[in-house]
């Protein structure tokens, strides 16, 4: 049997821009996709600190070193540059192999975004 559980989490960064018109997804700096192990196209899941939102989407990966967190397409209406945000994604994994399984989890630098 496999089950749904929290790979990685991003726990609090700001967001850079929203970008209404791109096609979509959110642009995050390549070192902190590094830091928590999410690569580009993985499915996260945005939660919105400032408002509550929660949304879906796919990560695209930004320049590095740029602190870049941008929220684009319909998904840059759920929240304003500023907000505070934690990103998540989640794997699928056998059960018994969950048991013991550990997330990869970082704490950016609000001010930054940067990697701690």
């Amino acid at each position: 049997m496999l089950i749904e559980v929290v790979k990685s989490k991003i726990h609090k960064v700001k967001v850079t821009e929203a970008n209404l018109q791109y096609v979509g997804s959110i642009t995050i700096d390549e070192d902190l996709m590094e830091a928590a192990d999410i690569l580009e196209n993985e499915k996260v899941q945005v939660v919105n600190i400032n408002n509550g939102e929660r949304l879906e989407t796919y990560v695209i990966k930004g320049e590095r070193g740029s602190g870049d967190v941008c929220l684009n397409g319909p998904a840059a209406r759920k929240a304003a540059v500023g907000d505070i945000i934690i990103i998540v994604s989640y794997a699928s994994i056998d059960y018994d192999e969950a048991k013991t399984f550990k997330p990869k989890l970082i704490f950016p630098d609000t001010d930054t975004n940067k990697p701690v």
